[in-house]
């Protein structure tokens, strides 16, 4: 098991001011060394802002690649990996969608900084408007980025609030600053289910295999916490996967009993290890579930090859564990009417069972459904792109811009 990133959200300006960062390398400095000397490699360490939007309160959406430029650099030169600007926020009556326009040149200007776009929230409801213009950018970004990599960057977000310490997703609110934790520990059911005799010892080794790192991880937090002065947010256990067979999340699905991902039983699979999330002791934040990264699972990209499982798969799977759609690759030729109603049944699953979910859609120009990605990119596994149905629910969208729900 791994750390995926230690994640640093606070609250910052804009011009950016020079106090923040100085105790936040200090930290991040400490944070690795800590992890490092109880056998936790730390991958990447990160900063998540307040939405950008209104950070630039004032500035307009021109200031968006000039701050986004300026955050990246400042981070960089504090030994901080990755920057996520926060989402435009489009579930508020009146809401300034023109931020959305910005997101593909802050994608294009910069190396490392992330952004998203929040679509829906059980407290108000969809923005439908939000929801096509997203799919706008989508389209835009993997139009004008090489093989469309650059929607890597983007999230479209439904349902999920602050603290959040998994990319694109994370965003800050309030003045307090904090830290959180995402893993990556697909390879402790890979080796829990490998081991059980049946699947009652299965979920018990998995559950005590979770406790037993997170006892590990939230002791360093607290002396970080005390330390600096920043809050311990909790620890996102989700089982984020690393696209080789010992720390795959299909793996352990099929070391579960499955006979390969996708096929009947995945469900229960999945859920089956939701539960046992949900059943360790540990502070929480996040998702603290199930990811299903297409392209980050070596399992999952085989199986899609073998057309084991489709789009509305994988979103049957989120309504007992996950993340939603994460890393899925699109035909090149996919419309804008098409990835507006895949997000917008993402963004109404999100509502219907009150659970925070996401879409991560990466259309690969110049490829057809059935045909496998090129990308050289080593958290990268390379699949099968994935069919759309070619049709979608553009008069909706003609007749309407946000229902509440």
């Amino acid at each position: 098991m791994r750390i995926r990133s230690v994640t640093i959200g606070t609250r910052i300006g804009y011009p950016l001011a020079d106090d923040v960062f100085p105790k936040l390398k200090r930290f991040q400095r400490q944070a690795r060394r800590r992890f490092e000397k109880v056998g936790l490699e730390v991958q990447t360490v990160r900063l998540a802002t307040q939405p950008f939007p209104t950070v630039l309160r004032g500035h307009g959406p021109a200031e968006a690649m000039p701050f986004a430029q300026a955050l990246e650099d400042v981070c960089q030169a504090h030994g901080i990996d990755y920057c996520s600007l926060g989402p435009v926020v489009t579930t508020e009556r009146g809401a300034e969608l023109g931020y959305i326009d910005a997101i593909p040149d802050v994608i294009r200007g910069t190396e490392s900084a992330f952004g998203s776009v929040l679509v829906a929230r059980r407290d108000s409801g969809i923005s439908l408007r939000g929801i096509e213009k997203a799919a706008d950018v989508i389209l835009e970004i993997a139009r004008s980025t090489p093989d469309g990599f650059g929607n890597l960057r983007l999230a479209v977000l439904a349902n999920c609030g602050p603290g959040s310490p998994f990319f694109p997703v994370s965003y800050h609110q309030g003045p307090e600053a904090r830290f959180s934790i995402a893993t990556e520990a697909a390879d402790l059911a890979v080796e829990a289910f490998a081991q059980a005799a049946d699947l009652e010892e299965a979920r018990t080794t998995l559950e005590q295999a979770i406790e037993q790192k997170a006892r590990i991880i939230e002791d360093v937090c607290r002396g970080l916490e005390d330390d600096f002065d920043l809050r311990f947010g909790g620890i996102d256990f989700s089982l984020a996967p690393f696209p080789e067979t010992a720390r795959s999340i299909g793996q352990a699905i099929e070391n579960l009993g499955v006979d390969g991902f996708g096929s009947s039983g995945t469900l229960f699979a999945v859920a089956f290890i939701k539960r046992a999330i949900e059943a360790a002791q540990f502070t929480r934040c996040g998702f603290s579930g199930v990811m299903l990264p297409v392209l980050e699972d070596a399992t999952l990209a085989e199986r899609s090859a073998e057309k084991l499982y489709t789009l509305d798969s994988l979103l049957l799977y989120s309504t007992v564990c996950g993340t939603g759609l994460d890393t899925i690759p699109l035909p090149g030729d996919v419309t804008v009417e098409e990835v507006s109603s895949i997000l917008l049944d993402v963004a109404t699953l999100s509502l219907v069972a009150d659970k925070p979910l996401t879409a991560r859609l990466m259309p690969v120009p110049g490829r057809k459904a059935g045909e496998m990605t090129t990308f050289d990119f080593p958290y990268f596994a390379n699949a099968r792109i994935m069919e759309v149905r070619g049709r979608g629910a553009s008069r909706m969208f003609d007749e309407n811009t946000f229902l509440a729900y």
